[in-house]
Protein backbone atom coordinates (compact mmCIF):
# COMPACT_ATOMS: atom_id res chain seq x y z
CA UNK A 1 0.00 0.00 0.00
CA UNK A 2 1.21 3.45 -0.77
CA UNK A 3 1.98 5.79 1.88
CA UNK A 4 0.25 9.31 1.93
CA UNK A 5 3.82 10.99 1.40
CA UNK A 6 3.78 8.28 -1.93
CA UNK A 7 0.33 9.28 -3.10
CA UNK A 8 0.93 12.90 -2.82
CA UNK A 9 4.36 13.00 -5.19
CA UNK A 10 1.90 10.76 -7.16
CA UNK A 11 -0.66 13.40 -7.65
CA UNK A 12 1.60 16.14 -7.90
CA UNK A 13 3.18 14.26 -11.05
CA UNK A 14 -0.30 13.49 -12.03
CA UNK A 15 -1.35 16.61 -12.08
CA UNK A 16 1.20 18.35 -13.74
CA UNK A 17 1.09 16.08 -16.73
CA UNK A 18 -2.58 16.14 -17.14
CA UNK A 19 -2.05 20.03 -17.43
CA UNK A 20 0.93 20.49 -19.83
CA UNK A 21 -0.68 17.94 -22.26
CA UNK A 22 -4.55 19.58 -22.18
CA UNK A 23 -2.76 22.02 -25.13
CA UNK A 24 -4.41 22.56 -28.22
CA UNK A 25 -2.53 25.49 -29.91
CA UNK A 26 1.27 25.96 -30.40
CA UNK A 27 2.87 29.74 -30.76
CA UNK A 28 4.28 32.66 -28.43
CA UNK A 29 1.96 34.32 -26.89
CA UNK A 30 -1.94 34.16 -26.61
CA UNK A 31 -3.17 30.56 -27.36
CA UNK A 32 -6.53 28.85 -27.11
CA UNK A 33 -5.79 26.02 -24.88
CA UNK A 34 -8.29 23.11 -23.63
CA UNK A 35 -8.09 22.59 -20.24
CA UNK A 36 -10.48 20.48 -17.31
CA UNK A 37 -11.24 22.14 -14.15
CA UNK A 38 -12.00 21.02 -10.89
CA UNK A 39 -15.71 20.64 -11.43
CA UNK A 40 -14.92 17.89 -14.08
CA UNK A 41 -15.72 20.69 -17.23
CA UNK A 42 -13.32 20.76 -20.19
CA UNK A 43 -13.52 23.71 -21.99
CA UNK A 44 -11.21 25.81 -24.19
CA UNK A 45 -9.71 28.89 -23.13
CA UNK A 46 -7.18 31.70 -25.08
CA UNK A 47 -4.79 31.73 -22.55
CA UNK A 48 -2.64 33.55 -21.07
CA UNK A 49 -5.28 35.67 -19.62
CA UNK A 50 -5.09 38.92 -19.16
CA UNK A 51 -8.21 40.70 -17.27
CA UNK A 52 -10.17 37.88 -14.50
CA UNK A 53 -12.92 38.30 -11.94
CA UNK A 54 -12.66 36.33 -8.89
CA UNK A 55 -16.30 34.99 -7.52
CA UNK A 56 -14.29 35.20 -4.37
CA UNK A 57 -11.86 37.79 -3.19
CA UNK A 58 -9.98 34.89 -1.07
CA UNK A 59 -9.14 33.72 -4.12
CA UNK A 60 -6.53 36.09 -4.01
CA UNK A 61 -4.38 33.88 -1.84
CA UNK A 62 -3.24 31.63 -4.49
CA UNK A 63 -3.34 34.63 -7.67
CA UNK A 64 -1.06 36.28 -5.14
CA UNK A 65 1.64 33.32 -5.40
CA UNK A 66 1.74 33.22 -9.46
CA UNK A 67 1.39 37.39 -10.13
CA UNK A 68 3.70 38.19 -6.88
CA UNK A 69 4.90 41.14 -8.33
CA UNK A 70 1.40 42.93 -8.93
CA UNK A 71 -1.67 40.14 -7.71
CA UNK A 72 -3.71 42.92 -9.05
CA UNK A 73 -3.05 43.19 -12.47
CA UNK A 74 -5.31 40.71 -14.25
CA UNK A 75 -8.37 41.19 -11.24
CA UNK A 76 -10.98 43.56 -12.44
CA UNK A 77 -13.95 42.04 -10.40
CA UNK A 78 -14.18 40.36 -7.11
CA UNK A 79 -16.66 39.74 -4.60
CA UNK A 80 -15.35 41.31 -0.58
CA UNK A 81 -15.46 38.33 1.09
CA UNK A 82 -11.67 39.05 1.88
CA UNK A 83 -12.37 42.36 3.40
CA UNK A 84 -15.06 41.09 5.60
CA UNK A 85 -13.44 37.47 6.67
CA UNK A 86 -9.90 38.75 6.89
CA UNK A 87 -9.85 42.44 7.61
CA UNK A 88 -5.85 42.11 8.77
CA UNK A 89 -5.35 40.38 5.55
CA UNK A 90 -6.97 42.82 3.70
CA UNK A 91 -5.78 45.79 5.06
CA UNK A 92 -2.03 44.40 4.50
CA UNK A 93 -2.57 44.28 0.65
CA UNK A 94 -4.41 47.48 0.54
CA UNK A 95 -1.39 49.18 2.20
CA UNK A 96 0.83 47.45 -0.90
CA UNK A 97 -1.79 47.71 -3.78
CA UNK A 98 -4.49 51.03 -2.78
CA UNK A 99 -5.85 50.32 -6.35
CA UNK A 100 -7.57 47.14 -4.75
CA UNK A 101 -10.25 49.42 -3.15
CA UNK A 102 -11.56 50.32 -6.56
CA UNK A 103 -12.28 47.02 -8.21
CA UNK A 104 -15.87 46.30 -8.65
CA UNK A 105 -17.62 44.24 -6.38
CA UNK A 106 -19.68 41.10 -7.01
CA UNK A 107 -22.07 39.09 -5.05
CA UNK A 108 -22.46 36.01 -3.40
CA UNK A 109 -22.27 33.01 -6.31
CA UNK A 110 -23.19 30.67 -3.88
CA UNK A 111 -26.08 32.16 -3.24
CA UNK A 112 -27.19 33.55 -6.95
CA UNK A 113 -26.16 36.98 -5.91
CA UNK A 114 -23.05 37.08 -8.81
CA UNK A 115 -24.62 39.35 -11.60
CA UNK A 116 -23.71 37.79 -15.02
CA UNK A 117 -24.88 41.01 -16.77
CA UNK A 118 -22.22 42.62 -14.80
CA UNK A 119 -19.50 40.60 -15.79
CA UNK A 120 -20.80 41.06 -19.25
CA UNK A 121 -20.53 44.52 -19.42
CA UNK A 122 -16.49 44.30 -18.16
CA UNK A 123 -16.05 42.02 -20.84
CA UNK A 124 -13.73 39.54 -18.90
CA UNK A 125 -10.85 36.81 -20.75
CA UNK A 126 -12.50 34.23 -17.65
CA UNK A 127 -14.71 34.02 -14.49
CA UNK A 128 -12.80 32.16 -11.54
CA UNK A 129 -15.10 30.10 -9.62
CA UNK A 130 -15.05 27.56 -6.44
CA UNK A 131 -16.08 24.41 -6.26
CA UNK A 132 -19.24 24.73 -4.29
CA UNK A 133 -20.87 27.19 -6.13
CA UNK A 134 -20.96 24.48 -8.72
CA UNK A 135 -24.61 23.70 -8.22
CA UNK A 136 -26.13 27.48 -7.40
CA UNK A 137 -24.41 28.86 -11.04
CA UNK A 138 -26.09 26.19 -12.80
CA UNK A 139 -29.44 26.25 -11.14
CA UNK A 140 -29.28 30.33 -11.39
CA UNK A 141 -28.30 29.98 -15.13
CA UNK A 142 -25.11 31.42 -14.29
CA UNK A 143 -22.99 29.31 -16.60
CA UNK A 144 -25.19 28.98 -19.14
CA UNK A 145 -25.72 33.21 -19.30
CA UNK A 146 -21.65 33.29 -19.16
CA UNK A 147 -21.22 30.48 -21.86
CA UNK A 148 -23.71 32.38 -24.44
CA UNK A 149 -21.68 35.35 -24.08
CA UNK A 150 -18.40 33.83 -24.77
CA UNK A 151 -16.80 34.15 -21.23
CA UNK A 152 -15.32 30.73 -19.90
CA UNK A 153 -15.77 29.92 -16.36
CA UNK A 154 -13.55 27.60 -14.63
CA UNK A 155 -13.90 26.35 -10.83
CA UNK A 156 -11.06 25.81 -8.37
CA UNK A 157 -11.24 24.21 -4.89
CA UNK A 158 -9.27 24.90 -1.71
CA UNK A 159 -12.37 24.86 0.96
CA UNK A 160 -14.52 21.59 -0.64
CA UNK A 161 -11.71 19.23 -1.07
CA UNK A 162 -8.50 21.14 -0.16
CA UNK A 163 -5.85 18.16 0.21
CA UNK A 164 -7.13 16.50 -3.19
CA UNK A 165 -7.72 20.17 -4.80
CA UNK A 166 -4.94 22.51 -3.78
CA UNK A 167 -2.27 21.17 -6.55
CA UNK A 168 -4.51 20.74 -9.57
CA UNK A 169 -6.06 24.31 -9.02
CA UNK A 170 -2.97 25.41 -8.59
CA UNK A 171 -1.70 24.42 -11.71
CA UNK A 172 -4.83 25.09 -13.65
CA UNK A 173 -4.57 28.47 -12.66
CA UNK A 174 -0.83 28.40 -13.18
CA UNK A 175 -1.69 27.29 -17.14
CA UNK A 176 -4.45 29.60 -17.52
CA UNK A 177 -2.05 32.67 -16.36
CA UNK A 178 1.10 31.67 -18.26
CA UNK A 179 2.61 31.16 -15.21
CA UNK A 180 3.41 27.36 -15.44
CA UNK A 181 6.85 26.83 -13.90
CA UNK A 182 5.78 29.81 -11.13
CA UNK A 183 2.88 26.93 -10.59
CA UNK A 184 4.86 24.36 -10.31
CA UNK A 185 7.63 25.94 -7.75
CA UNK A 186 4.66 26.88 -5.30
CA UNK A 187 3.12 23.27 -5.39
CA UNK A 188 6.50 21.96 -5.00
CA UNK A 189 7.05 24.29 -1.81
CA UNK A 190 3.38 23.44 -0.52
CA UNK A 191 4.48 19.58 -0.88
CA UNK A 192 7.82 19.20 0.94
CA UNK A 193 6.11 21.21 3.77
CA UNK A 194 3.16 18.61 3.42
CA UNK A 195 5.42 15.56 3.79
CA UNK A 196 7.46 17.44 6.44
CA UNK A 197 4.57 15.83 8.54
CA UNK A 198 3.71 12.97 6.55
CA UNK A 199 6.93 11.16 6.11
CA UNK A 200 6.68 11.00 10.14
CA UNK A 201 2.85 10.68 11.34
CA UNK A 202 2.20 7.01 10.42
CA UNK A 203 4.28 5.74 12.91
CA UNK A 204 2.67 6.83 15.66
CA UNK A 205 0.19 4.67 17.50
CA UNK A 206 -0.97 6.78 20.17
CA UNK A 207 -3.16 10.01 18.78
CA UNK A 208 -4.76 12.19 21.05
CA UNK A 209 -8.71 13.17 20.48
CA UNK A 210 -9.68 16.82 19.61
CA UNK A 211 -12.41 18.96 19.25
CA UNK A 212 -12.07 22.14 16.08
CA UNK A 213 -14.45 24.25 16.40
CA UNK A 214 -15.54 26.83 13.50
CA UNK A 215 -15.48 29.69 13.83
CA UNK A 216 -15.99 30.07 17.43
CA UNK A 217 -17.44 32.52 19.51
CA UNK A 218 -19.43 34.07 16.21
CA UNK A 219 -22.57 32.80 17.27
CA UNK A 220 -24.33 31.94 20.16
CA UNK A 221 -24.49 28.03 19.48
CA UNK A 222 -21.94 25.70 20.15
CA UNK A 223 -19.87 24.15 18.94
CA UNK A 224 -19.65 24.09 14.82
CA UNK A 225 -17.41 21.71 13.35
CA UNK A 226 -15.98 19.26 10.79
CA UNK A 227 -16.28 15.88 10.07
CA UNK A 228 -13.60 13.87 7.98
CA UNK A 229 -13.25 16.96 5.24
CA UNK A 230 -10.97 20.15 5.67
CA UNK A 231 -9.45 21.26 9.12
CA UNK A 232 -10.84 18.02 10.24
CA UNK A 233 -8.98 15.63 8.06
CA UNK A 234 -6.10 17.89 8.77
CA UNK A 235 -6.19 16.59 12.55
CA UNK A 236 -6.19 13.06 11.24
CA UNK A 237 -3.38 13.65 8.30
CA UNK A 238 -1.75 15.33 11.72
CA UNK A 239 -1.54 12.41 14.11
CA UNK A 240 -4.93 12.80 15.58
CA UNK A 241 -8.30 11.74 16.47
CA UNK A 242 -10.66 13.73 15.19
CA UNK A 243 -14.12 13.86 17.21
CA UNK A 244 -16.35 15.52 14.50
CA UNK A 245 -15.30 12.64 12.03
CA UNK A 246 -17.11 10.24 14.22
CA UNK A 247 -20.01 12.57 15.38
CA UNK A 248 -20.84 14.32 11.78
CA UNK A 249 -22.62 12.39 8.38
CA UNK A 250 -21.27 15.05 6.36
CA UNK A 251 -18.56 17.86 6.10
CA UNK A 252 -19.70 20.23 8.99
CA UNK A 253 -22.41 20.43 11.08
CA UNK A 254 -23.35 21.30 14.97
CA UNK A 255 -23.02 19.56 18.38
CA UNK A 256 -24.01 20.22 20.84
CA UNK A 257 -21.69 21.94 24.06
CA UNK A 258 -22.56 18.58 26.48
CA UNK A 259 -21.43 16.01 23.84
CA UNK A 260 -18.59 17.93 23.52
CA UNK A 261 -17.72 17.94 26.93
CA UNK A 262 -18.60 14.44 27.14
CA UNK A 263 -16.15 13.67 24.42
CA UNK A 264 -13.61 15.52 26.78
CA UNK A 265 -10.92 16.55 23.89
CA UNK A 266 -7.53 16.07 25.14
CA UNK A 267 -6.61 18.79 22.33
CA UNK A 268 -9.52 21.27 21.72
CA UNK A 269 -8.73 24.42 18.48
CA UNK A 270 -10.82 27.24 18.03
CA UNK A 271 -11.05 29.00 14.50
CA UNK A 272 -10.74 32.23 14.37
CA UNK A 273 -10.08 35.41 11.89
CA UNK A 274 -10.65 39.44 12.34
CA UNK A 275 -14.58 38.91 11.69
CA UNK A 276 -15.66 42.74 12.84
CA UNK A 277 -17.08 43.51 9.80
CA UNK A 278 -19.47 41.00 9.83
CA UNK A 279 -19.81 40.06 13.64
CA UNK A 280 -18.59 43.35 15.39
CA UNK A 281 -20.18 41.79 18.77
CA UNK A 282 -18.13 38.68 18.70
CA UNK A 283 -16.30 36.77 21.04
CA UNK A 284 -14.18 34.79 18.77
CA UNK A 285 -10.36 35.10 18.33
CA UNK A 286 -9.26 37.13 16.46
CA UNK A 287 -6.18 36.07 14.22
CA UNK A 288 -4.09 36.43 11.17
CA UNK A 289 -1.04 38.94 10.03
CA UNK A 290 0.02 41.06 12.73
CA UNK A 291 -3.31 40.51 15.22
CA UNK A 292 -2.87 41.67 18.62
CA UNK A 293 -0.95 38.50 20.59
CA UNK A 294 -2.21 39.70 24.50
CA UNK A 295 -5.90 40.03 23.29
CA UNK A 296 -5.83 36.66 21.38
CA UNK A 297 -4.99 34.74 24.35
CA UNK A 298 -7.60 36.98 26.40
CA UNK A 299 -10.08 35.62 23.71
CA UNK A 300 -9.02 32.05 23.63
CA UNK A 301 -9.37 32.32 27.65
CA UNK A 302 -13.25 33.40 27.32
CA UNK A 303 -13.88 30.98 24.50
CA UNK A 304 -12.20 28.26 26.93
CA UNK A 305 -14.37 29.19 30.01
CA UNK A 306 -17.67 28.24 28.45
CA UNK A 307 -19.35 24.74 29.43
CA UNK A 308 -18.44 23.32 26.00
CA UNK A 309 -14.27 23.21 27.53
CA UNK A 310 -14.14 24.34 30.89
CA UNK A 311 -13.50 20.95 32.52
CA UNK A 312 -12.30 19.31 29.93
CA UNK A 313 -8.44 17.68 29.94
CA UNK A 314 -7.71 19.66 26.67
CA UNK A 315 -8.03 23.54 29.26
CA UNK A 316 -6.52 21.41 31.90
CA UNK A 317 -3.38 21.02 30.32
CA UNK A 318 -3.13 23.90 28.21
CA UNK A 319 -3.70 22.28 25.00
CA UNK A 320 -6.49 24.63 24.28
CA UNK A 321 -5.47 26.60 20.57
CA UNK A 322 -6.51 28.90 18.35
CA UNK A 323 -5.70 29.19 14.91
CA UNK A 324 -6.51 31.26 11.90
CA UNK A 325 -9.40 30.39 9.78
CA UNK A 326 -8.76 31.01 6.33
CA UNK A 327 -6.31 27.92 6.72
CA UNK A 328 -9.31 26.04 5.48
CA UNK A 329 -9.92 28.01 2.47
CA UNK A 330 -6.99 28.59 1.30
CA UNK A 331 -3.43 27.03 -0.56
CA UNK A 332 -2.20 28.15 2.84
CA UNK A 333 -3.45 24.94 4.78
CA UNK A 334 0.48 23.23 4.99
CA UNK A 335 0.84 25.85 7.91
CA UNK A 336 -2.15 24.60 9.81
CA UNK A 337 -0.91 20.70 9.38
CA UNK A 338 2.03 21.71 10.57
CA UNK A 339 1.19 23.67 13.75
CA UNK A 340 -1.22 20.64 14.46
CA UNK A 341 1.51 18.37 14.12
CA UNK A 342 3.10 20.52 16.69
CA UNK A 343 0.36 20.89 19.10
CA UNK A 344 -0.54 16.80 18.77
CA UNK A 345 2.99 15.44 19.19
CA UNK A 346 4.79 18.83 20.17
CA UNK A 347 8.13 15.94 21.28
CA UNK A 348 8.03 14.16 17.75
CA UNK A 349 7.95 17.35 15.87
CA UNK A 350 10.37 19.38 18.08
CA UNK A 351 12.48 20.62 15.14
CA UNK A 352 9.16 21.86 13.11
CA UNK A 353 9.21 25.33 12.60
CA UNK A 354 5.76 26.43 10.93
CA UNK A 355 6.27 30.00 11.97
CA UNK A 356 9.78 29.63 9.57
CA UNK A 357 7.98 27.84 7.01
CA UNK A 358 5.26 30.77 6.60
CA UNK A 359 7.59 33.40 6.58
CA UNK A 360 9.75 32.07 3.63
CA UNK A 361 6.24 30.94 1.34
CA UNK A 362 6.25 34.95 2.14
CA UNK A 363 9.02 35.96 0.79
CA UNK A 364 9.43 33.32 -2.12
CA UNK A 365 5.91 33.54 -3.48
CA UNK A 366 3.71 36.72 -1.49
CA UNK A 367 4.52 40.16 -2.33
CA UNK A 368 3.69 41.30 1.66
CA UNK A 369 5.37 40.99 4.28
CA UNK A 370 5.54 38.23 6.50
CA UNK A 371 3.70 38.98 9.96
CA UNK A 372 3.05 36.44 12.63
CA UNK A 373 -0.35 36.41 14.27
CA UNK A 374 -1.78 33.29 12.88
CA UNK A 375 -2.13 31.14 16.37
CA UNK A 376 -2.22 31.34 20.00
CA UNK A 377 -2.16 29.19 22.64
CA UNK A 378 -3.53 28.92 26.35
CA UNK A 379 -1.38 27.83 29.33
CA UNK A 380 -2.35 25.03 31.65
CA UNK A 381 -5.40 25.82 33.94
CA UNK A 382 -4.35 26.59 37.53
Amino acid sequence: MMSIHTRVKTAIGAAAVFCSFMSTGGSAGAETIRVTDLAGRTLTVDAPVERVILSEGRQLYVVATLDTEDPFKRVIGWRDDLKRADLNGYNQYLDKFPAAADIPIFGNANSGGFSAEQAVALNPDLVVLHLGALKPANESGLLEQLEAAGIPAVFIDFRERPLENTIPSTLLLGRLFGKEERAQEVVSFYLGAMNQVYSRVEDFEEKPTVFVERSAGTRDECCRTWGRESLGLLVERAGGINIGSDLLPGATGTISAEKVLSADPEVAIMTGTNWSLIYPDNTAVSLGADSDGAAAIDQLKGLADRTAYATTAAVKNGRFHGIWHQFYNSPYHFVALQVFAKWLHPDAFADLDPDAVFAEFHERFLPVEYKSGYWASLEPKS
